[in-house]
C-alpha cells in the first residue's frame, strides 16, 4: 500500500476541565523521527505516545503538538495554612519584644513565608485520559490522509510503469531487425573494401557484433525490476526505501542499454526509460 509521508491532522476535545488540541504534521525523512511538544501536565504521556507512533508509522519526521486550555472556573483560590500563620505571627511578636527597634511585620511578609500560601493540586487524570484518546484519533486521521495521498500517487506509478514496459517490449522486438541490418551493413563494407566474403569471417564478425550489442539480459532485468516494483507497491508495509533501491537498479539497466545501443531508436528508448524512472523516483522520495 502506498502511503505519502507528507500529511497534517488536527483534532480537538472539550470537557469540564477545558479544551485539548492535538496537531500532527509529517514530512519525508529517511527514518521515523517523532518530536513532541506537550504541556507539562501531560509530559508523562510522551513515552506511550512514542510507542503508538512506532506502531502506526514506518517513516517520516513527525511533529506532534498538544495544547491544554483550562477553563476559567478552574482558577481556584489559594489555600492558607492558618496554623502556620499563627506560628509565624507569634514568633515575629516574640522577636519584636526582644528587639530595641522592632520592625513592623505585614500580612504580605507572612504570605511570602514558605508553606503559608498554596494552590490546591488539580486532578488532571480525566484530561490525561482524554489526551490519550485524542492522540490516537488524530494519528488515525493522519494515517488516513497519508493513505489518501498514496492512492492519488498510484495511477501515476501505474502509468509510468506501463509505458516502461512498452519501451522494453519495443526494443526487444527491434533487436532481430537491427542485427539483420547490421549484418547487411557489414557485408556491404566488406564488398566496398573488395574483401573476399569469407562466410566464416562474416559469421565471426557477426558474433562479435551481437555480443557487443546484446541487450537481452538488460531487457530481462528491466522487466523483472518493473514486476518487482508492482509487487512492492501492493505490499502492506513501508515500501519507500525498497522502491528507491529499485529505481537505482532500473536506472543502471537503462544506462547499460544506452551504452550498448546500435540504433537511434534504442538510444531514444533508453533516454525515455531514464526520464520515466526519474519521474517515479521523485515521487518515491515522499513514499513511506
Amino acid at each position: 500500500m502506498i502511503r505519502s509521508m507528507t500529511a497534517f491532522a488536527r483534532e480537538d476535545a472539550q470537557a469540564e476541565w477545558g479544551t485539548l488540541t492535538c496537531e500532527i504534521r509529517t514530512v519525508n525523512h529517511r527514518y521515523l523521527e517523532p518530536s513532541f511538544r506537550l504541556p507539562d501536565t501531560l509530559r508523562e504521556l510522551e513515552n506511550s505516545f512514542r510507542d503508538i507512533v512506532r506502531d502506526k508509522l514506518g517513516r517520516g519526521k513527525v511533529d506532534i503538538t498538544m495544547r491544554l486550555q483550562s477553563r476559567d472556573s478552574d482558577m481556584r483560590p489559594f489555600e492558607i495554612n492558618d496554623e502556620l500563620v499563627h506560628t509565624v505571627n507569634d514568633a515575629a511578636n516574640r522577636i519584636n519584644r526582644i528587639l530595641d527597634n522592632p520592625a513592623h511585620i505585614s500580612a504580605l511578609d507572612i504570605m511570602n513565608w514558605p508553606g503559608v500560601m498554596s494552590v490546591p493540586e488539580k486532578d488532571y487524570g480525566p484530561a490525561k485520559e482524554a489526551a490519550s484518546e485524542l492522540f490516537r484519533r488524530t494519528l488515525d486521521e493522519l494515517v488516513a490522509v497519508r493513505e489518501g495521498e498514496g492512492k492519488r500517487l498510484s495511477p501515476l506509478f501505474d502509468e509510468r510503469l506501463a509505458t516502461m514496459e512498452e519501451q522494453v517490449s519495443q526494443v526487444r522486438d527491434l533487436m532481430p531487425e537491427l542485427l539483420r541490418v547490421q549484418e547487411e551493413s557489414l557485408r556491404e563494407r566488406f564488398k566496398k573494401a573488395e574483401v573476399e566474403l569469407n562466410p566464416d569471417r562474416i559469421a565471426q564478425e557477426m558474433i562479435i557484433l551481437a555480443q557487443k550489442s546484446d541487450v537481452a539480459e538488460e531487457l530481462d532485468r528491466l522487466d523483472a525490476h518493473i514486476r518487482e516494483v508492482r509487487e512492492t507497491l501492493n505490499a502492506d508495509k513501508p515500501i519507500g526505501r525498497r522502491l528507491d533501491f529499485l529505481m537505482q537498479e532500473l536506472n543502471r539497466e537503462a544506462n547499460t542499454l544506452s551504452s550498448k545501443s546500435i540504433d537511434a531508436r534504442v538510444s531514444r528508448a533508453a533516454v525515455d526509460l531514464k526520464v520515466l524512472i526519474e519521474q517515479i523516483r521523485e515521487q518515491v522520495q515522499n513514499v513511506e
